[in-house]
């Protein structure tokens, strides 16, 4: 069972092209069910898996607690799985067929307001590491790129002239996003001088660098982000992928089309996009009982 546990982990890696992390994130998920199938079900091989067995191992999952939307993804990783046994006929049947995914809780996200946004992007420059901070901020609120995708870019995947910058996305994906006026100016100040020095004299590839000249991780990302949130005075808890939400609901209220904003942010399926618009609904239904004296 192991072995067929690493082939399909060198299939997900290899064939489907998938990022390290995602990667993991099937890794955790199918090695906790293959436990259950071996320890709970005396499971020896996957031909004996049932679809009962795979439905008590959501049931013990929600009683332990699990929310809906953990147990869907849960459920998309074993599903995944047992297709591709079918496939590589290392199993004759697909037990995961026709078992419902349970309804996820769909929150929508948390964005900042326009005047937190200005404070961010406010953020003075003192040094060189404040202008690769601006740039940084300036790059993501106006791409709307994860901080996966920010933290790979390349000098290279700068096209500032045209004004757009190359990304590589989930899947290994390319997609070319528009770079505004105002996060071109910050970029190029940026490359001009503070990226430089803080390399010195390495030959280091990737746009945003740390201290040391290495290249900036997400960790690395998210504590500056953190940091500077305090220093401008922006109150909202703030992660990194705030901003990703923040540039796509912003973009939605000011008019921009849904099918713009999902080939914006890379997304497979527009319904992820979707979420955006019940963003918008929500918000102007706050502003209408805000305001309107009958509300």
């Amino acid at each position: 069972m192991w072995d067929d546990f690493e082939d399909f982990l060198h299939y997900l890696t290899v064939e489907r092209g998938l990022s390290k992390n995602t990667v993991q994130s099937y890794k955790r998920d199918l090695r906790q069910y293959l436990s259950h199938l071996e320890k709970e079900e005396s499971v020896t091989g996957f031909d004996q898996v049932n679809r009962q067995q795979i439905m008590n191992y959501l049931y013990t999952l929600n009683d332990k607690g699990k929310s809906p939307s953990t147990i869907a993804r849960l459920l998309s990783s074993i599903r995944l799985f047992h297709q591709f046994l079918v496939r590589e006929k290392k199993s004759g049947k697909d037990p995961s067929l026709h078992i419902e995914t349970p309804k996820k809780d769909r929150k929508l996200p948390k964005i900042l307001s326009s005047t937190d946004v200005e404070k961010l992007l406010g953020l003075p420059v003192k040094d060189d590491l404040t202008a690769r901070n601006k740039a940084m901020l300036e790059m993501l609120y106006a791409t709307g790129l994860r901080v996966s995708e920010m933290v790979a870019l390349k000098v290279s995947d700068l096209h500032l002239t045209m004004g757009f910058v190359r990304c590589i996305g989930k899947g290994n994906k390319e997609r070319i996003v528009p770079l505004g006026d105002m996060a071109k100016e910050a970029i190029s100040e940026y490359l001009n001088g503070p990226r430089q020095r803080l390399v010195k004299q390495k030959s280091t590839e990737e746009l945003f660098v740390n201290h040391h000249g290495n290249p900036l991780s997400r960790q690395g990302f998210w504590k500056i982000l953190k940091a500077v949130a305090k220093d401008v005075g922006v109150t909202e808890e703030i992660t990194p992928h705030t901003l990703r939400h923040s540039f796509a609901t912003h973009l939605l209220e000011n008019g921009a089309d849904l099918r713009a904003v999902q080939e914006m942010l890379g997304h497979a399926d527009i319904s992820t996009t979707q979420i955006y618009t019940h963003v918008t609904k929500t918000r102007l239904q706050d502003v209408y009982r805000s305001f309107h004296p009958r509300a």
